[in-house]
C-alpha cells in the first residue's frame, strides 16, 4: 500500500488483509439524513449504586475543519474488584458518522500500579491514522497504524459507536446485516454487528415503561467475541447497559426535566450557511479579543492587582481559596492585605 504523505512511523498492521463491513452496514451510513441526528442531540446520565458505576455521554453540533459535525462526549467511572477505573471520548463525526478525530483516554488504579491508555485517531491524506499510548506504570509502550479511507469504510469508533445506537433506537429498528468495523486493542480492524432484541419492560420511578434492546458485538477473535445489551427509552435515552451474560444493571436516573431535552428543536444549517455562521462568529470573537486587549492596556492596574493577589495566594496558600479571594478583594474587609503582601513578597515567587 502506498503510503504517500503520510509519516514513517506510521507502518503498524495497515499491510494486511483486513476485515471488511458489509454492504448494508455501508448502505446505512451513507443513508443517514443530517436533520436526523437533531434528534440525537441530549445527554444521557446513567448510575449503579452497586459499584459505584456512573456513564455519561452527550451528543451536540460542532464545526470541526471547516466541517458541520457533531461533538460527542463520554465519560465513565466505576471500580472493578476494587480497582478505580474509567475512560473519557471525545469525538468529532460526521453526519454519516465517519470519525474526523477523536481521543480516548483509559486509566485502571489497581493497588499501588496504574495503568493508561490514550489513544488518537484521525483523517489525513485520504487516511485513517491512529496512535496508542499505554503506560503500565514506569513502562511506556507506543504503537501506530493507518489504514486507507476505502478500507476502513464502515468503521465504527467510540463516538460514533454511541450516535449509531441512538439512531437504532430512535427509529426502532436495527436491520438485518449490520456488520461494522472496529479497531481492537492491537489496532486491528475486526468487526462489529448490531442485532434488535425483543421489548422488554424497565420499571424507572416506579413507572414501568417499554424499552427497545440492541445487542452490540465486537469480535475480538471466534472465540473471544463481547457483547453489550442496551436498552433504550422511547425517547432515544439509555435506560440500561448489561455487558455480556452479567447481571449487573446500570439503570437510568432521568430528571424531570431531562426527557423535555430529547425533544428540543435544533436546526441543522446547510454547509454553506453553517459556514457563513462560523465566519461571523470568527469575526465577532477578534473583535472582542481586540476590545479585552485595548481595555487591559487602558488599566495597567489590572495586571499589578491580580499580580499582587497572586503572590499572596501562593505565601498563604489557603485550604478556601474562594473565601480567601472574597476577603482580599472586598473594600470593606476588615484587614486588606496590601500592606502585607508589601512586606511579605518573595523575590523568588
Amino acid at each position: 500500500m502506498e503510503n504517500d504523505g503520510l509519516p514513517a512511523d506510521h507502518e503498524g498492521p495497515q499491510h494486511e488483509e483486513v476485515t471488511s463491513a458489509s454492504k448494508a452496514a455501508v448502505s446505512f451510513m451513507d443513508s443517514i439524513d443530517p436533520k436526523e441526528l437533531q434528534s440525537c442531540v441530549f445527554t444521557d446520565k446513567l448510575e449503579s449504586n452497586q459499584d459505584l458505576w456512573k456513564f455519561n455521554v452527550s451528543a451536540d453540533f460542532a464545526v470541526k475543519a471547516q466541517q458541520p459535525c457533531m461533538l460527542v462526549h463520554v465519560q465513565s467511572q466505576g471500580a472493578v474488584e476494587d480497582s478505580l477505573c474509567g475512560t473519557t471520548v471525545t469525538a468529532y463525526i460526521t453526519c454519516d458518522l465517519e470519525v474526523l478525530e477523536e481521543d480516548y483516554y483509559e486509566y485502571m488504579k489497581i493497588e499501588d500500579r496504574s495503568l493508561e491508555i490514550r489513544c488518537h485517531i484521525t483523517q489525513r491524506d485520504g487516511h485513517i491514522l491512529i496512535t496508542k499510548v499505554t503506560t503500565d506504570g514506569k513502562k511506556v509502550t507506543e504503537q501506530s497504524a493507518t489504514y486507507p479511507r476505502s478500507v476502513a469504510k464502515g468503521l465504527i469508533t467510540e463516538g460514533s459507536h454511541l450516535l449509531l445506537m441512538r439512531l437504532f433506537a430512535l427509529r426502532k429498528n436495527v436491520p438485518e446485516n449490520m456488520t461494522f468495523i472496529s479497531i481492537d486493542h492491537n489496532l486491528h480492524i475486526i468487526s462489529a454487528t448490531f442485532e434488535q432484541l425483543d421489548v422488554e419492560s424497565l420499571e424507572i420511578d416506579e413507572k414501568c415503561v417499554e424499552v427497545f434492546g440492541i445487542k452490540s458485538t465486537l469480535l475480538f477473535s471466534e472465540y473471544h467475541p463481547q457483547t453489550w445489551h442496551c436498552y433504550f427509552l422511547p425517547n432515544g435515552h439509555m435506560g440500561r447497559v448489561q455487558l455480556g451474560s452479567s447481571k449487573s444493571e446500570k439503570i437510568l436516573q432521568l430528571p424531570a426535566d431531562e426527557e423535555k431535552v430529547a425533544t428540543l428543536e435544533k436546526v441543522f444549517l446547510p454547509p454553506e450557511e453553517d459556514m457563513q455562521m462560523q465566519s461571523k462568529f470568527l469575526d465577532r470573537k477578534e473583535e472582542l479579543k481586540e476590545e479585552h486587549v485595548s481595555f487591559l492596556r487602558s488599566h495597567p492596574e489590572i495586571r499589578a492587582l491580580t499580580s499582587d493577589f497572586l503572590q499572596f495566594l501562593l505565601l498563604r496558600k489557603p485550604d478556601d481559596v474562594f473565601q480567601f479571594a472574597k476577603e482580599y478583594f472586598l473594600p470593606f474587609a476588615s484587614h486588606h492585605p496590601q500592606s502585607e503582601i508589601t512586606q511579605a513578597k518573595d523575590p523568588s515567587i
